[in-house]
């Protein structure tokens, strides 16, 4: 008999989690942003900083994602729904990346610096326009509320898979390590 994982590589579950909680924040600042104006300032210089380092990091476990390959899905799944978990994780992935470029090219439209740290500042990626501006700020709020859909739909996936089928998908991505499962030659 020979083991099968049933996880993927220690560092794709770092890069996922550590992701997961710059993400929640990320989410979590864009709403308080739209909703109070009170703390705008002192939101808008935690936001851009980390969505440079979504950015960043999307590239890196992108890359990961294609050294590492993903442990196989549950046999629970069928082929349709492992073709549609894997086109959500692709439009994750996708979303995780355009939308910081895009807020990144809204502001260089309107030519806003982003300050990473201290005078330590990004370049503008795109000439002063007004209407540029617009119509990037407009398509990051789009794209904002489709990661935000994606990002509940991907969480009600696991909840679902691991508490109404039970079939160990949380475990491919759980933090601790899971034993590796005997099959058969």
């Amino acid at each position: 008999m020979s083991t099968q994982t049933r996880q993927f590589a220690f560092f794709s579950r770092l890069l996922h989690w550590t992701m997961a909680v710059m993400v929640l924040t990320m989410l979590c600042i864009g709403v308080t942003m739209v909703a109070s104006l009170g703390n705008y300032h002192v939101l808008v210089s935690i936001h851009r900083p980390l969505g440079i380092a979504i950015l960043v990091l999307v590239v890196v476990r992108f890359v990961n994602r294609l050294l590492n390959p993903p442990p196989p899905f549950p046999g629970t799944m069928s082929r349709a729904e492992r073709l549609v978990a894997t086109a959500s994780e692709l439009t994750m992935y996708g979303l995780m990346f355009i939308l910081p470029l895009v807020g990144w090219g809204m502001l260089s439209a309107a030519r806003c610096p982003i300050v990473l740290y201290g005078s330590l500042h990004l370049p503008f990626i795109l000439p002063h326009n007004a209407m540029l501006y617009a119509v990037l700020r407009q398509a990051h709020t789009i794209l904002a509320y489709l990661f935000f859909l994606m990002f509940v739909a991907h969480f009600g996936a696991i909840l679902f898979h691991t508490l109404i089928v039970r079939d160990g998908m949380l475990k491919r991505m759980a933090p601790w390590n899971t034993p590796p499962r005997e099959i058969e030659s």
